[in-house]
C-alpha cells in the first residue's frame, strides 16, 4: 500500500473517505467494511525511503491472479458498498489493472487508486476514467524536485508527479495529495499545503510516519510526541480556512485533539463543522478498515504486518466478520497502558502499529503520545 504505506489512500484510512458516511455496526454488531486497500502489486518504480514495503522495480512472486482479484472483489461487493483502494507498489505497474477497475466499478464497488504520479499520462488519465475509478491520491513529500526527490530516492520524480496531476486535472479526474510528515519536511508543511490548493487537489491528506519496511531506517526522521502535537494543531487550524478536505491519517490522536478544542470553545462538533473528523475515530484497523497484501494476507492495515487471514483461503467476508484479531481491535477495552484507561480510546485508540513496533504487543501503548489520560494522572 504506498503511502507512508507508500503512497497513501484516496479518500483516506485507510482513514477522510470520499462520499459516504462513516463507518458503522451492522444490526449482528460486524462493524460495516468502509475501506480496504488491496496492494495489487508490490512492484514500484520509486524506492521511497519510507515505503512500508521496501518495494523494488522487480517481479514479486504469488501475487494474486487476475481470477483470485475477481473473486475477491466479488466477495466485497457481497459486503454493501465498500471504498476500494488499489494501492501498491505501484498499481499502474500491474497489467490487468485496468480491468480490475472495471471488474470492480461494475460490481457496484467505488474503485480509487493510489500511485506515485510519475506513469500518469493523458492516455493513462482516460483508461483509468473509463474503468470507473473516482479518485486518485498522489504523495508529495516536499515542495520542491530537491525535497521530495531525495525522499522518494528517484530524480525526476516531483516532475513526474506534477505532470501526472496536470493530466488527472486536464481530465477531470479528482485527485488528492498525500504528505509523510517527516522532522525534514515539517517546516515545509504549509507551503506544501499550499502547493496542494496551487495544484488543484481536492484533498489534502497528511500521513504521521510509522517506522516499517524501509522506514524503520528513518528513526532520525520521526518526530517526537510534542511535534506531533503541533503538527495536528496546525493541521486543526487549517479547517475551513483552506478550499481542501483536510484528513489526518496514521494520526489517531487528531480526534483527541479536535474534541479538547472542542471542549474549550464550547464549539459543537458536526459533520458539517468537522467533516469527517466529527463522525469517525482515529484508528480503523479492523473496525472500518482493512488491507489485502499482494499474497491476499488480510491485515488491519499496510503497518502491521499481522495476519487476520489469507482471502486464498477464507473469503474476505469471513475474515472481517470473526477474525480473532479484528475482534481484539474492535475492543478498546483490550488496550493496556495509558490507551487503556485513555478517555478519549474510543475516539482515537492510539496507532496500534506503532505500538507494535515498539512493544511488540498490537494492544499496547501508544509510544508518541504526550496525553495524560484523568485516570493516569
Amino acid at each position: 500500500m504506498p503511502h507512508p504505506h507508500g503512497k497513501g489512500h484516496p479518500g483516506g484510512h485507510p482513514g477522510g473517505h470520499p462520499g459516504g458516511p462513516p463507518p458503522g455496526a451492522a444490526a449482528d454488531g460486524v462493524p460495516a467494511l468502509r475501506l480496504v486497500a488491496w496492494e495489487t502489486t508490490r512492484r514500484c518504480n520509486l524506492s521511497c525511503l519510507h515505503c512500508r514495503a521496501g518495494a523494488e522495480d522487480e517481479c514479486y512472486p504469488d501475487e494474486l491472479t487476475t481470477a483470485e482479484g475477481e473473486t475477491f472483489l466479488q466477495n466485497l461487493a457481497t459486503m454493501g458498498s465498500p471504498i476500494v483502494i488499489m494501492t501498491g507498489g505501484e498499481p499502474l505497474l500491474r497489467d490487468d489493472i485496468f480491468h480490475l477497475a472495471q471488474f470492480g466499478t461494475d460490481l457496484g464497488l467505488r474503485m480509487v487508486m493510489a500511485v506515485n504520479g510519475t506513469l500518469l499520462t493523458p492516455e493513462v488519465v482516460t483508461k483509468l476514467q473509463d474503468a470507473g475509478i473516482k479518485r486518485l491520491s498522489i504523495s508529495i513529500d516536499g515542495p520542491d524536485a530537491a525535497s521530495h526527490d531525495e525522499f522518494r530516492q528517484q530524480e525526476g520524480s516531483f516532475s513526474g508527479a506534477l505532470e501526472g496531476m496536470t493530466a488527472a486535472k486536464d481530465a477531470g479526474l479528482e485527485f488528492q495529495i498525500n504528505t509523510t510528515v517527516t522532522r525534514s519536511n515539517m517546516p515545509q508543511i504549509q507551503e506544501i499545503q499550499e502547493a496542494a490548493v496551487d495544484l488543484g487537489a481536492v484533498a489534502h491528506h497528511i500521513f504521521l510516519l510509522v517506522p516499517t519496511g524501509r522506514g524503520r531506517a528513518l528513526t532520525n526522521e520521526i518526530i517526537s510526541a510534542e511535534e506531533y502535537e503541533e503538527v495536528l494543531n496546525w493541521f486543526a487550524d487549517k479547517r475551513g480556512n483552506v478550499p481542501l478536505e483536510l484528513k489526518a491519517t496514521c494520526a489517531p490522536h487528531y480526534y483527541r485533539i479536535i474534541r479538547e478544542r472542542a471542549k474549550q470553545t464550547g464549539e459543537k462538533l458536526t459533520f458539517e463543522s468537522h467533516g469527517l473528523g466529527a463522525v469517525t475515530k482515529g484508528c480503523l484497523g479492523g473496525k472500518g478498515f482493512a488491507f489485502v497484501s499482494h499474497t491476499g494476507q488480510v491485515q488491519p492495515c499496510g503497518y502491521l504486518e499481522l495476519a487476520a487471514g489469507n482471502v486464498r483461503e477464507r473469503p474476505f467476508s469471513e475474515i472481517w466478520r470473526d477474525a480473532k484479531l479484528f475482534l481484539e481491535l474492535r475492543d478498546e477495552d483490550l488496550l493496556s497502558g495509558k490507551c487503556g484507561v485513555c478517555e478519549y480510546r474510543r475516539v482515537c485508540g492510539g496507532c496500534r502499529a506503532r505500538a507494535y513496533e515498539v512493544s511488540g504487543d498490537h494492544l499496547g501503548e501508544e509510544p508518541l503520545c504526550v496525553y495524560q489520560p484523568a485516570k493516569a494522572r
